[in-house]
């Protein structure tokens, strides 16, 4: 049987201006899962990412581990891939190893791995400013990776690309995810991008936050392009579908609450643990 890799307790989370971002949640996450955690705008989302990397604290609840330092073996991917503009695509994805304290000699071979696990060999010393918005998030990944995490956290990033983009960086994903087995927790709005990715979908509800549905996507991998276009990928967007219905049914209107998960999405702090 498959061990926890993070199990999140009855987390609450109320903001300084009275708005509860989440309440109650409980969620346990295991080892080389992909969980897609899908839902309205203001249902916590980002916030629950945002509390397991210690961006925030909870108000209530806790979290227990799988190991005894959590913090170094995760990385965070933000919505935006945050660039350094003055830096070429190698020095970006140096940087959380000279953060570290590492010097480029040592780091040399994990960057450049890293950069080759998302297809940007011939990239290395190109800036951001000569790349596509799909390049730019292979950076971003690539950043991430070069820190050899075990838990990977992904806000939304491909939310802001365009269809065919997002579609070959959904399977990109996916190989990459199958060949190291990380434990990934992916925020999505996207029904299909979930479903295509996930082994799990957890449905979450606004106001407060909650989680009202947890969806075993037994589809096996890999995960072809014929995976899209099966009975049985509809059936599953179906279903979520109408759990997304439910959800929506079920929030009260709160503008504040919105505000807080979506300004929560945009923040980008350097976070390379």
């Amino acid at each position: 049987m498959t061990s926890s890799a993070i199990a999140l307790s009855h987390i609450s989370k109320v903001y300084a201006n009275g708005t509860v971002a989440l309440q109650d949640l409980t969620l346990d996450i295991c080892e080389s899962e992909f969980v897609s955690l899908l839902g309205p705008s203001g249902c916590g989302k980002s916030t629950v990412l945002r509390l397991i990397s210690g961006l925030v604290a909870m108000t209530t609840g806790h979290i227990e581990w799988s190991n005894h330092n959590p913090k170094r073996d995760l990385a965070y991917v933000f919505q935006e891939p945050s660039l350094m503009p003055w830096a070429t695509v190698w020095d970006n994805v140096y940087l959380p190893l000279k953060l570290r304290g590492m010097r480029k000699r040592a780091a040399g071979a994990r960057v450049d791995e890293a950069i080759a696990l998302v297809h940007l060999q011939g990239f290395e010393h190109a800036y951001p400013r000569e790349l596509s918005g799909g390049m730019k998030m292979r950076v971003s990944i690539a950043r991430a990776l070069v820190t050899e995490p075990e838990i990977l956290l992904m806000d939304e990033p491909f939310g802001a690309l365009d269809e065919m983009t997002r579609s070959q960086l959904n399977s990109d994903l996916l190989e990459l995810w199958q060949a190291r087995r990380w434990t990934v927790i992916f925020v999505t709005h996207n029904i299909y991008e979930a479903v295509y990715l996930s082994n799990r979908v957890v449905v979450m509800a606004a106001r407060p936050g909650r989680v009202i549905a947890d969806v075993p996507i037994t589809a096996p991998y890999p995960r072809t392009q014929d995976f899209r276009t099966s009975s049985a990928y509809t059936q599953f967007c179906r279903q979520l579908s109408e759990e997304l219905f439910q959800a929506s049914q079920s929030a009260v209107p709160n503008s504040e609450t919105d505000a807080a998960d979506s300004d929560s999405s945009r923040q980008d702090p350097v976070m390379y643990q």
